[in-house]
């Protein structure tokens, strides 16, 4: 079950900048909340709460100041200032717990794969995958196996086991990991070769 966490928010007026500098200062920051139905909202979120965050998906429970009913929401996006070090803006996206959503879960690769002790090379093409489910099935990561890999095997996105309800949107054929040939048996071949 995916984890939800609580996050206070304050209302936030459009049109000011200084209010934003001013916040900011305060270590707050400006953030949207999309949702279908209802226009944007705005407000703003502490920033140790974001720098606080789970790693993978997890739903937030945003209580806003001045409002009765908190906002379930996941996290969309956050934007960073050029140097991408430093959060300036975020973007939550509103849920309704029965209406599936598109959401990209995290690819955790566990174990060590066979073809390593032979010489063999991991490479991890793809680090997460676009699934489609309900809010309370979003899975915070999905685990993937790899031990049992040798030289040459390749683990595509078809091989990933999911949980129930919910349903892979990235093409099937695409590749997660290959532990590939190791590339001083290749120069050799080469050198004796020419």
């Amino acid at each position: 079950m995916i984890q939800t966490i609580e996050w206070k928010a304050i209302p936030r007026t459009i049109g000011k900048k200084s209010e934003v500098k001013e916040f900011r200062k305060k270590g707050y920051l400006p953030t949207e909340v999309y949702g279908k139905g209802h226009e944007n909202i705005h407000v703003y979120i502490p920033k140790k709460l974001l720098l606080s965050r789970p790693h993978g998906n997890f739903l937030i429970n945003l209580v806003i100041e001045g409002e009765q009913e908190p906002k379930i929401c996941v996290l969309k996006d956050i934007q960073y200032n050029y140097l991408g070090d430093e959060p300036i803006h975020v973007d939550l996206y509103e849920v309704s717990m029965g209406v599936e959503l598109d959401v990209e879960v995290p690819i955790d690769l566990i174990g060590r794969p066979v073809g390593l002790e032979k010489g063999g090379l991991l490479e991890h093409h793809l680090h997460t995958i676009m699934v489609r489910t309900v809010p309370r099935n979003i899975p915070e990561k999905i685990e993937v196996d790899i031990s049992n890999l040798d030289v040459g095997d390749v683990l595509h996105v078809r091989d990933i086991p999911v949980p129930e309800g919910v349903k892979i949107l990235t093409p099937a054929d695409e590749v997660v990991v290959v532990i590939s040939e190791p590339e001083v048996e290749e120069v050799a071949e080469e050198e004796t070769a020419a």
